[in-house]
């Protein structure tokens, strides 16, 4: 699984907004706010009429939606160049920004990968190394795509074998996205080229992958119009998309997503069915060549179910049902009925985030008063031991092979910038293998962990993150920051927007 670093620009707007409190404020001239035209459009839900005076502005293609976007940003950027001290916010934040930054390494055939930032690239470059002690090279640099920086690596997939990469782009933050493919030992892109894919990853079997994608919009319609009926296909490599094989579709419902992955030994095929941000149905097929159908494992959009692994033909699968901090279970596909499912990892107090399959055994990383835990269990679900973290903090999941005992994990905090760590199972072991360093005195400062009780009497874990021996007497400035939605914890993790 590939993870892309994101930064909210909100966070950067409320850091700012609460600086230097104590020097003396010059007086900001307001320009005259622009008047937003009003129209007469109003439409009827279940008897309702609902007004929408403001629908004009859903045409992001009209000169008066464009025109309105610049009176926008005139009054925007009037405002924010007379702040005295902007300047000396922003010059910091280039200063102490500029640090190179690491990704996890991951294996792939018989060559490592990770991600760098070199400081103040726009994008993290992808390198190659043919061991953990060889020189690394780039691989694949997204700085590349374009001379504006406005597209992104999206997403990635390598096959089997290690020697094909699939790889997926967006432009200017659409989510719309194309799919090429590279050959990793002479890093050609190959002339497979696939478009109009969203809401998709790649996932290979044998001499090609399977995506998921929408039939392609009229032009001008690219950013507006509805999306419906996803499909899931399989491209084999070196045909052109038009003679991609569709394997899925459903005509009764316009509005449900497909995503598919196969299992690490490409054995299975899993197809997930969701019509909302959470819940999702789950299908899978074995791919031997004897099995046309998918398997329904579970059906409704109440629960999660998401499939980790194929252990011994049977499926290790991670699911709420039952249990709203998750579980592990084991499936036979062949006896897929709930009554014979068998529970390898019970609920636990700690809410479970995710599971990794390295070195014949199960590392569970969990959630713990919002920081993280992990803990050693094997294939049967008997605990072995903890995976001893730093301290309070954050741990991205463990990344590495089910036969291999190296593995890989980082691990961040407020004042602890992310730091890869090399990780021997056999031993119980973490090393650093890369750390940043950067313009900044962590020892200067320190975080708590208290508890605050709700109103209805729920224990809220909270963070004072400050410098040492500063006097908690109230009569600090406080930046607060929450957050609450779509079951997203905010976990401890390293903020150079904070710093000034």
């Amino acid at each position: 699984m590939k993870h892309l670093l994101t930064l909210s620009f909100i966070i950067t707007i409320v850091f700012l907004s609460g600086c230097n409190q104590k020097q003396k404020m010059t007086k900001i001239i307001l320009a005259p706010y622009p008047i937003t035209a009003e129209v007469d459009t109003v439409d009827t839900y279940f008897g309702t009429a609902v007004a929408d005076p403001y629908r004009w502005l859903e045409d992001d293609n009209s000169k008066e939606t464009e025109a309105w976007v610049t009176a926008q940003n005139e009054v925007t950027f009037a405002y924010l160049n007379q702040i005295p001290y902007r300047n000396k916010i922003k010059e910091r934040l280039e200063k102490i920004w500029d640090y190179p930054k690491y990704g996890v390494p991951f294996k792939e055939g018989n060559n490592y990968f990770f991600f760098k930032n070199d400081g103040m690239q726009n994008q993290y470059v992808m390198y190659i190394r043919k061991s953990l002690d060889a020189e690394p090279e780039v691989f694949l640099d997204p700085n590349t795509f374009s001379d504006d920086g406005t597209i992104a690596l999206s997403g990635l997939e390598f096959d089997k074998e290690g020697k094909y990469l699939a790889y997926k782009i967006s432009k200017s933050g659409s989510d719309w996205g194309e799919i090429f493919v590279m050959d990793v030992e002479t890093k050609e892109v190959l002339e497979d080229h696939l478009e109009w894919i969203k809401f998709s990853g790649m996932s290979w079997k044998d001499d090609g992958f399977y995506y998921s994608s929408y039939d392609a919009p009229k032009e001008g319609d690219e950013l507006k119009a509805v999306n419906e009926y996803h499909k899931v296909y399989f491209h084999k490599l070196g045909t052109k998309q038009s003679d991609d094989i569709l394997i899925h579709k459903n005509d009764d419902f316009a509005q449900r997503n497909y995503g598919v992955h196969t299992t690490e030994d490409e054995s299975f095929l899993v197809l997930s069915e969701s019509e909302g941000t959470s819940g999702n149905s789950l299908y899978v097929k074995k791919l031997d060549g004897n099995q046309n159908e998918f398997i329904q494992i579970a059906l409704g959009f109440e629960n999660e179910y998401n499939i980790m692994d194929n252990i011994d033909g049977k499926l290790l699968m991670m699911t709420n049902e039952d249990a709203p901090k998750n579980k592990i279970v084991l499936v036979d596909p062949n006896n897929p009925g709930r009554e014979n499912w068998k529970i390898i990892i019970p609920e636990k107090e700690e809410v479970l985030q995710s599971v990794s399959l390295i070195g014949g055994k199960i590392v569970a990383e969990y959630m713990k008063d919002a920081t993280s835990v992990a803990y050693i269990f094997d294939y049967e679900g008997n605990f072995i031991e903890n995976l001893n973290l730093p301290g309070i903090g954050s741990m991205s999941g463990v990344r590495g092979d089910k036969d291999e005992n190296v593995a890989f994990y980082s691990y961040t905090s407020f004042t602890f910038p992310s730091t890869v760590y090399k990780y021997d199972i056999s031993t119980n072991t973490s090393e650093v293998y890369t750390k940043s360093e950067i313009d900044f005195d962590v020892n200067a400062y320190e975080t708590k962990q208290v508890f605050y009780t709700s109103k209805d009497g729920t224990k809220v874990p909270m963070f004072l993150v400050h410098k040492k021996g500063l006097k908690l007497d109230g009569t600090n400035p406080t930046y607060l920051y929450g957050y609450g939605g779509f079951n997203i914890s905010l976990t401890p993790s390293f903020r150079i927007t904070a710093l000034p």
